[in-house]
């Protein structure tokens, strides 16, 4: 099976080992009144992860059979795994994804055909990004994984009836986010932030984790969740590079994390608090929960 997750099986087992290492260190440096629950989860992150690797090791040889599958994160478990099979870059799979999440939020789901819209998206996206595909190769790969096994269509009217579609629903998209198409996204305020943490924690710190390959990849994981447009894009990007802080029991020096004031974003991103970062933390954890129960079927 093709994980659509980012986060690699051998990257996710160095982050377990450094994790267990540090966990009861990193326990200490929590502020005292941080609500048990939010602890929990940040400590049950990486074991989520590490599950939805064994489940799709274990699985190696079975397919997601996505029309029968009705499951919350289905489609867009699809759209990132359309995106790898053609090549994509990061980016221009989450600006997919993000265009996917933008257009369901503004009609009735169950009006369109959510394969198809995935689709399109990509499409789309490949356009914008320049990172360009061909439409024949977009209808290939999305009637593969809709039916497994299949072989590539031939220049007949099935073909040109699912191109068709595609190009319509474009347009229908379009129209429906009124033509804004340009968008920020995380990544470059990720890579940013990156960089100045880099020279604040020094090289002997930096270079002992993977917080850029990890950061990355939570970000990267989170477009799998509509809940992502409900943030500022600066407060995504703060809240995966502090998961991952808290993952490896990374302390930023000269901050002081239980003081609102004092925290290690804060000079970065001035209107960030810990609400929201806990919030954005928690729903990040979903979008692996989620992968699980798609798993399961």
């Amino acid at each position: 099976m093709t994980t659509t997750l980012s986060l690699t099986e051998e990257v996710r087992s160095r982050v377990m080992t450094s994790f267990r290492a540090q966990q009861s260190t990193s326990l200490k440096r929590q502020e005292t009144n941080l609500r048990d629950r939010d602890m929990e989860n940040l400590i049950d992150v990486l074991s989520l992860q590490t599950r939805v690797q064994e489940n799709k090791s274990k699985e190696n040889k079975k397919s997601t059979n996505y029309r029968k599958i009705d499951k919350v994160g289905v489609v867009p478990r699809f759209l990132f795994e359309c995106a790898i099979k053609l090549g994509l870059n990061s980016l221009t799979s989450a600006s997919a994804a993000i265009i996917y999440h933008r257009f369901i939020k503004e009609v009735s789901p169950s009006d369109y055909d959510g394969f198809l819209i995935a689709a399109s998206s990509l499409y789309m996206a490949s356009k914008i990004k320049d990172d360009q595909i061909k439409i024949r190769d977009v209808i290939n790969v999305t009637h593969n994984l809709l039916n497994r096994n299949a072989s590539p269509l031939d220049l007949s009217e099935e073909y040109f009836s699912i191109r068709d579609a595609i190009v319509k629903a474009e347009l229908v998209i379009a129209r429906t986010l009124k033509f804004d198409l340009c968008f920020e996204q995380p990544h470059k305020f990720l890579l940013c932030y990156l960089k100045t943490l880099q020279e604040w924690l020094g090289p002997t710190i930096w270079n002992s984790a993977p917080i850029a390959k990890i950061a990355m990849s939570f970000l990267q994981d989170f477009h799998h969740s509509p809940k992502i447009l409900d943030y500022k894009v600066t407060h995504v990007a703060i809240s995966c590079l502090s998961l991952t802080l808290q993952t490896y029991g990374i302390q930023v020096p000269l901050t002081n994390e239980s003081s609102e004031s004092s925290m290690w974003y804060t000079p970065l991103v001035t209107d960030m608090d810990r609400k929201t970062q806990w919030q954005i933390i928690a729903d990040i954890i979903e979008v692996y929960n989620h992968e699980l129960e798609i798993d399961k079927c």
